[in-house]
């Protein structure tokens, strides 16, 4: 269990460093349409709807690699006062309970926007139509990195467990 969790961390660890580095490129594409604004007194007709698009996509891609380095909302007020083993059964509880149906639902809805948008043809609107099904596409992905993330955190909560017993 633990190389698979092992496995897992490497995997969201490569995955978010080379998709971190990609906000420099939307970063590059808010200076163009901000640099049209300012020289030639109107923006682009596509960075706006790229730019909005981009930064979605690297937010969702990103939270898996968020969720494996700790840097989700979590109440670790309470729970920091718990033993290790009560931690490690509290989290076990709270992604069974909470992060399963939330999964389930993103995987399922995601799946469902994914597929629509391709079968209506689905783009932004105005004078440059991008389509919307590579974002929508996105979804899923991050949500199946995001998945197998929590499968790693509740591998080490069922070790943690283990190891207590044995102790």
């Amino acid at each position: 269990m633990h190389a698979i969790a092992k496995a897992i961390d490497r995997f969201n660890e490569l995955f978010g460093r080379i998709v971190a580095p990609l906000i420099a490129v939307i970063t590059l594409i808010v200076l163009y349409d901000i640099a049209m604004r300012f020289f030639l007194g109107r923006p682009s007709d596509w960075a706006f709807d790229v730019t909005k698009m981009l930064f979605g996509a690297h937010f969702m891609l990103m939270a898996a690699y968020g969720l494996r380095h700790h840097a989700h909302v979590e109440v670790d007020v309470l729970k920091r006062l718990l033993a290790r083993r009560k931690q490690a059964a509290l989290e076990i509880v709270g992604y069974v309970v909470f992060f399963i149906p939330f999964i389930w639902l993103m995987l399922t809805y995601g799946w469902l926007f994914f597929e629509r948008s391709i079968s209506r043809g689905e783009t932004t609107y105005g004078m440059v139509s991008i389509p919307v099904y590579p974002v929508k596409g996105v979804i899923v992905l991050a949500a199946a990195l995001i998945l197998l993330q929590a499968i790693a955190i509740v591998l080490r909560a069922i070790i943690q467990l283990r190891e207590e017993n044995h102790a």
